[in-house]
């Protein structure tokens, strides 16, 4: 319980890197990786007794449930829902139980909130199970990231923990379970504001003459590598795409430009655009023409850079 301890309201983040979610329909949830979403915020409501348990409630107004339906015939894992019961039974209270900087979530009848994994249907649904797979012993290991607390009862202005910064993403959506651990950890020490390990991308989809995707609203990711190279590896796994080049827009034309240099120093917050080319040889014509687009314009190797 000490993970939660004065905390208001906070996140879930699954194994997969992917964050508890309250579905729009206001009764299934999900797990997803945009942990800037309203739906990952969960309310926390302590429950004292001889085992304190805990109640979540969505934005909904709505407690995170667990149903005696079955998610798929012939399986043992049962729906976890959004629901308003009547009357507040065990059905909406969870035990947490601390593994190391993670936490399980134990219902009275001995099974855990579960995040699963694989192939559709299983994909990104909730389930609450008992696993027996050793390969599924880890699906039910959540990180806690507080992101609103409980005022002090004393009147001591000194607080365990820092503020929420609700002006941008307190928590990526894509890190490594190593990482997800070590801001887990800090998360709850109280000795020092929470860093993120790596910088923030946020990156765009456009056509060759620059023009966005309309229908893609744009998404971030943490990245922790050095090289432009890997940034490119990464943002083919983020967009599903291949075969793309990575660019930024020119500040003083609006151009795309390609991002063919290393990447600036203090892992500072980059803008970059992912335009697809149909074939090699088309994406290296288009290279060479970005990059003559781009030094003729007199910008050289400037990067776009948010801090």
């Amino acid at each position: 319980m000490d993970l939660f301890h004065r905390a208001k309201a906070v996140r879930l983040r699954s194994h997969h890197d992917k964050y508890l979610m309250a579905d729009d329909d206001e009764e299934h949830v999900c797990q997803d990786r945009n942990g800037t979403s309203r739906n990952v915020r969960w309310t926390v409501e302590i429950v004292d007794g001889p085992a304190p348990v805990l109640r979540l409630k969505s934005l909904y107004g709505r407690y995170l449930t667990a149903s005696n339906e079955p998610f798929l015939l012939g399986v043992t894992g049962r729906k976890v829902l959004q629901t308003v019961p009547p009357r507040l039974d065990s059905s909406v209270e969870w035990e947490p139980i601390r593994d190391g900087v993670q936490v399980k979530l134990k219902t009275r009848y001995g099974h855990f909130l579960r995040a699963n994994g694989g192939l559709p249907p299983w994909r990104n649904s909730v389930t609450h199970d008992i696993p027996h797979r050793t390969a599924t012993q880890e699906w039910i290991l959540w990180d806690v990231d507080v992101i609103d607390i409980l005022p002090s009862p004393s009147a001591s202005p000194r607080m365990p923990y820092p503020p929420a910064d609700h002006s941008r993403p307190s928590s990526p959506a894509n890190m490594s379970p190593k990482l997800s651990k070590m801001k887990s950890s800090s998360s709850f020490s109280g000795s020092s504001p929470r860093k993120v390990e790596g910088r923030i991308i946020y990156y765009y989809l456009a056509d060759d003459d620059g023009n966005l995707d309309e229908s893609f609203e744009g998404s971030s990711f943490v990245f922790n590598g050095p090289s432009v190279e890997e940034l490119t590896h990464k943002l083919e796994e983020e967009t599903n795409l291949s075969d793309i080049i990575v660019c930024y827009r020119n500040p003083v034309n609006g151009k795309l430009c390609p991002l063919h240099l290393t990447l600036p120093p203090n892992n500072m917050t980059m803008h970059v655009v992912v335009v697809q080319a149909s074939s090699k040889g088309e994406s290296y014509l288009i290279c060479l023409l970005l990059l003559f687009l781009c030094l003729s314009s007199g910008s050289g190797h400037m990067l776009v850079i948010d801090s």
